[in-house]
């Protein structure tokens, strides 16, 4: 009863103090403070000490990408040049596929027409640094390729559906406009990497920012914006997954096959193995060893013995 009564007395004065839970806004606010911990450690932090280790080698896909760029941009300023860059990178709805799909890979470094050119250099050096050194090189390619390949072919899609499909289709007049840049590619990548990685921050700022885009200006590329964080959102989420029997492995196809090797000859087969088989020979299936020239008779020894005869 003593226990009872200290803690009734303890409780029941006006100088105690008692224990409170964090109430939901500090509980909201210590969980933010640790996703940002969290995804500024994995997309940040991690890149940069892989990049550290790699040296100058970890900005080969970011210097080509801010290189393509600036030289297409400044091919583009004279009348000629702007010929050359339509030509090798222009890529448009009313094109055929095929030359379509030969162009896509160059209209990455061409610059977008209505974009400032400067101000996303930053924005595309920086997604390419970071998914080069948390991905890989071969990943942060196919990435960015599928990413602007998907907004390019869906795209296609609309024009051919025209206007008046469920909102979804484009008048023929978007077939004419000249859809390049490395931006489907840079928010590929911002938003594969969030996927894969688990930010939630960035993905909310990457995604957001497209749809508040489309929103604010509905014009064929933020419709493509859309369409590559969809598609940046499949890949992702099919990151780890095993492969399917009827998909061949890639990285089996650059592997050289490796021959096995044959077993060495000891010596001649024996009689119970085949010719070949590296068996050792029995003692007794030795050949005997020819005469010696000291024990082998000599002609003149042979011809006294004739005589004595």
């Amino acid at each position: 009863m003593r226990p009872v009564e200290e803690r009734r007395g303890a409780t029941g004065g006006g100088g105690a103090v008692r224990d409170r839970a964090p109430g939901l806004p500090a509980r909201v606010g210590a969980f933010v403070l640790r996703t940002l911990r969290n995804e500024g450690r994995t997309i940040f932090v991690d890149p940069v000490r892989r990049l550290l280790g790699r040296g100058p080698a970890g900005l080969l896909l970011a210097g080509v990408a801010v290189g393509g760029v600036i030289f297409f941009h400044a091919l583009a300023q004279r009348p000629a040049g702007a010929d050359v860059v339509r030509a090798v990178g222009g890529v448009q709805g009313d094109l055929p596929l095929w030359l379509a799909l030969l162009r896509t890979p160059v209209s990455l470094y061409v610059p977008a027409l209505d974009l400032p050119v400067w101000a996303g250099i930053t924005q595309l050096f920086l997604a390419f640094a970071l998914a080069e050194n948390s991905l890989g090189r071969a990943r942060t390619l196919a990435v960015a390729y599928a990413t602007t390949l998907a907004g390019t072919l869906t795209a296609r899609v609309m024009i051919m559906a025209g206007p008046d499909r469920w909102g979804f289709g484009l008048p023929p007049e978007a077939g004419q406009v000249l859809d390049t840049g490395p931006s489907a590619a840079v928010v590929g990548l911002f938003t594969y990497i969030s996927v894969v990685r688990r930010a939630p921050v960035v993905f909310l700022l990457t995604g957001g920012s497209m749809v508040w885009e489309s929103i604010a200006k509905p014009n064929l590329a933020g419709r493509e914006h859309l369409v590559a964080v969809a598609a940046a959102i499949v890949l992702g989420l099919l990151h780890g997954r095993r492969r399917p029997a009827w998909l061949p492995d890639p990285r089996g196809l650059l592997r050289r096959t490796k021959r096995p090797k044959r077993p060495k000859r000891s010596g001649p087969a024996g009689p119970a193995g085949p010719a070949g088989s590296g068996s050792v020979a029995a003692p007794d299936s030795v050949a005997p060893a020819a005469p010696s020239a000291a024990e082998m008779p000599s002609p003149r020894a042979d011809a006294r013995v004739n005589m004595d005869i």
